[in-house]
């Protein structure tokens, strides 16, 4: 089926789904939870398929991890349905209200947005995550995979369907696309008088040639090009482990910290203890001269590696004078996703949270906890990096829009 026809299904079960009853949304999610936890052998098996060929593909060990399917990873994300189930209901909402001086009562209500496109590469999960937060607020979905996790993606999809319209939630509110072209997400983005949203998830390049050549409305996503900062009164004890959580958790993932600013005033006693923690866990380590000078066996870092999204077992770690001059580099180098500072001094805790600009900054924490299930949202569509509409990780809210109600009597405006 071509993108268009499936956009325009997607359009015409939208209509229907906004108005479906929250009883019956929430009953085809937890239908839904069921759905996968039955079918994880056959949703594994599609999987296996999609390692293989991306192995023999190349992909690095990185996209592979991205890409993986496991059992605990699929019972966590069937307990992520349940728990978006159960979440209270946005639609319908009242936002706001107020009677004006001349009786007229006017009120501000959530309602869905309508449509919403899905571009996104090796996460498997995504499609699990976006269908469920569009059923959940009443919109129809456009998911536009990669070829790397095809049939990952067709497997969830046709589950989640198949428990989906068991509820009365009609089959077309949930496109896969057929066409997963690079001359395909071209044609998607041109969909405007089917598409609401558009919302790009992968890397820098994907995210960029959506922005640039949408038609539709477009929520920048994603790149994180995360740094925590440890001032010379952090507690020490704390920033070993929380350094090593958020860059060798899982390295292949947007909030994984990708450099290390060190006060200079704790570098020559701390630098080393760190490092040795990152080498035992493979982490390659590229440094500042100063890094490269107390750590002889770091390789020095080139300018491009500060501007540098690894997604790896890849740290930079530069040393700094002060507060200022970390937030300077954030400035310089961050892409407005995750930044964190360690320390005890609250004059520098509250200069870095008034000055950085990102989506979230973190106090005496690891940047990893940016995320859609860590806030209680029981999943994300991604982590907008942008401030129109919405900021951080998109949870349910994120994905309606209102309208104003306005009650009168017979009012006439003079």
């Amino acid at each position: 089926m071509s993108i268009y026809a499936q956009c325009e299904q997607a359009y015409k079960a939208s209509k229907a789904l906004a108005v479906l009853p929250a009883s019956q949304r929430n009953a085809a999610l937890d239908a839904m939870a069921t759905a996968i936890r039955s079918n994880i052998a056959s949703l594994l098996l599609a999987n296996q398929h999609d390692q293989i060929a991306g192995k023999q593909a190349g992909l690095s060990k990185a996209l592979i991890d991205r890409l993986a399917l496991t059992g605990p990873r699929l019972e966590v994300l069937a307990d992520s349905l349940s728990l978006i189930a159960s979440l209270p209901d946005p639609l319908g909402k009242t936002i706001d209200g107020w009677t004006q001086p001349n009786g007229l009562v006017i009120s501000k209500q959530r309602v869905p947005i309508g449509v919403v496109a899905i571009i996104y590469e090796a996460r498997p999960n995504v499609t699990a995550d976006a269908i469920a937060l569009c059923i959940k607020t009443g919109n129809a979905v456009v998911l536009r995979g990669s070829s790397m996790c095809e049939q990952s993606n067709k497997a969830l999809a046709s589950v989640l369907k198949t428990a989906a319209i068991a509820h009365g939630v009609s089959g077309d509110a949930i496109q896969l696309l057929e066409d997963v072209s690079r001359d395909g997400i071209d044609e998607l983005v041109k969909m405007r008088q089917f598409l609401s949203v558009v919302i790009p998830r992968g890397g820098h390049a994907l995210i960029q040639r959506v922005v640039t050549s949408s038609l539709v409305p477009t929520i920048e996503t994603g790149v994180g090009n995360c740094h925590i900062f440890i001032d010379d009164s952090a507690d020490l004890n704390q920033a070993i482990p929380l350094v090593l959580n958020a860059k060798t958790q899982r390295p292949s993932v947007c909030n994984a910290c990708e450099t290390v600013l060190i006060h200079q005033d704790i570098a020559s006693a701390f630098l080393p203890l760190l490092a040795a923690a990152l080498v035992k866990e493979g982490v390659e380590i590229r440094g500042c001269p100063q890094t490269k000078q107390l750590l002889p066996d770091t390789t020095l870092a080139e300018e491009s590696d500060w501007a540098t999204e690894f997604l790896d077992l890849v740290l930079a770690i530069k040393v700094v004078a002060s507060v200022e001059e970390a937030i300077d580099h954030i400035h310089r180098y961050g892409t407005h996703h995750s930044e964190s500072i360690l320390s005890n001094n609250k004059r520098h805790i509250d200069r870095f949270v008034a000055h950085v600009d990102a989506a979230a900054v973190l106090v005496n924490a690891s940047t990893r906890f940016v995320d859609g299930g860590e806030f209680g949202f029981g999943a994300e569509l991604g982590i907008s990096t942008q401030k129109l509409h919405v900021r951080g990780p998109m949870g349910l809210e994120a994905l309606t829009s209102y309208k104003y109600i306005v009650q009168g009597d017979g009012h006439i405006r003079g």
